[in-house]
């Protein structure tokens, strides 16, 4: 029996094998987990090898436990930046009316005040620089005109 370490772990926890399917699963169903399981493997493979390497050429000490949560904080961080871009892109872009509020709320998680506050002037820039054209209204977080469709819309 092979001695198991962090990494070893660290794998399992990351890229787990995908479940059993049942004994009455059909011949598609068993070649579509037999490609992700191909696929899962080489996953677990390179992440496994990228920390070995990683551990072994570290100039100072390497916790791979500490690197895989300071990985999947950043990857957090990110996912929130591009939800912060999409709430952005349905409230400022999409014609003829914005999504509502009420709708997004659900969507992200968040309560109607939370998500209509949950974009500012940079993200709006950033998917007007992305989509090559500007939000629907000319001054896209004008105080008074948002917060007067949103306390309307927040209604229906």
């Amino acid at each position: 029996m092979t001695k198991r370490d962090m990494i070893d772990d660290l794998v399992d926890i990351v890229y787990p094998w995908p479940d059993p399917l049942p004994d009455d699963a059909d011949e598609e169903a068993r070649c579509g987990l037999d490609a992700w399981r191909d696929e899962v493997a080489e996953q677990r493979r390179e992440f496994e090898q990228n920390l070995r390497l990683t551990a072994e050429h570290a100039e100072e000490y390497f916790d791979p436990l500490l690197a895989e949560i300071g990985t999947a904080r950043q990857e957090m961080r990110e996912a929130e930046a591009r939800m912060r871009l999409l709430v952005a892109y349905a409230r400022e872009f999409v014609r003829p009316q914005p999504y509502q509020l009420k709708d997004l709320a659900a969507a992200t998680g968040m309560s109607i005040s939370g998500t209509r506050t949950a974009y500012d002037d940079d993200e709006i820039e950033d998917v007007a620089r992305r989509l090559g054209r500007p939000p629907r209204r000319k001054n896209p977080t004008s105080a008074a005109t948002a917060t007067e469709h949103d306390t309307t819309e927040a209604e229906n």
